[in-house]
């Protein structure tokens, strides 16, 4: 639930209060989100785990994607009551040195208070081609990523996703992406994710622009805690 930063009250974030309460009916864990709405809806994310959207520097007025900084610090985590930090890094990007000083200066003052850091890591950034969503640059970016210090992964999923998993000495997480077709084509995907070792999900837009939100986070939290076939979850979202 961060991307109101970069484009504002989209589809299924204008009351974020809302949205928050339909998530945490259906079994959510955690969630992602910016300083603005933790320090607003404190209330209603206290049954929730908190990650802190650290970084950014562009938003969808702009016009271009320049490098992103660090907007808030691990205090502003820990005044919030935050569990972790989350930052992006983009390997292979005209960007991914800033961005790698991002993460590794968000990692080295984190974990002297203890706190995580998920890593989004993203090779060629979030408008590369197919040339950098390869098994390949996938695998190369989520250990970039464990190298540095980050407690979590979160990344795209590709293709022999086991092979990610086995190389990352740190659980990996699946990014959502863009909004699939459908809500099966996502649950597919997460199914197969956690099948090759991932270990949960961070999703966005097919979560909260699903439908009903409610119902496909109780279909997401089958697949991820109750190990629930495609088709069991499904039936969840009838």
């Amino acid at each position: 639930m961060d991307h109101g930063a970069l484009d504002g009250p989209m589809a299924g974030l204008e009351h974020p209060g809302r949205t928050i309460e339909r998530i945490i009916a259906g079994g959510a864990d955690a969630v992602l989100t910016t300083y603005g709405v933790a320090r607003a809806f404190a209330k209603e994310l206290a049954p929730l785990g908190l990650i802190l959207r650290s970084d950014g520097g562009s938003t969808g007025l702009g016009s271009g994607k320049g490098p992103s900084s660090i907007q808030f610090t691990v205090e502003s985590a820990l005044r919030l009551g935050a569990d972790a930090l989350a930052v992006c890094a983009y390997p292979g990007s005209p960007h991914e040195e800033s961005s790698l000083l991002n993460l590794t200066r968000t990692v080295e003052t984190a974990h002297v208070w203890g706190m995580a850091v998920l890593a989004e890591m993203v090779p060629g950034g979030f408008d590369s081609g197919p040339e950098y969503r390869t098994l390949k640059s996938i695998s190369a970016a989520a250990r970039i990523g464990a190298e540095l210090g980050a407690d979590i992964i979160k990344c795209p999923y590709v293709d022999g996703f086991e092979n990610v998993t086995a190389t990352t000495y740190v659980p990996v997480v699946i990014l959502g992406g863009a909004k699939q077709g459908n809500e099966r084509d996502m649950l597919v995907k997460i199914k197969a994710a956690v099948d090759a070792g991932g270990a949960g999900v961070a999703v966005g837009r097919n979560i909260w622009q699903a439908t009903d939100t409610t119902r496909m986070t109780s279909a997401v939290a089958a697949i991820l805690h109750g190990g629930a076939s495609v088709d069991e979850a499904m039936r969840l979202m009838a």
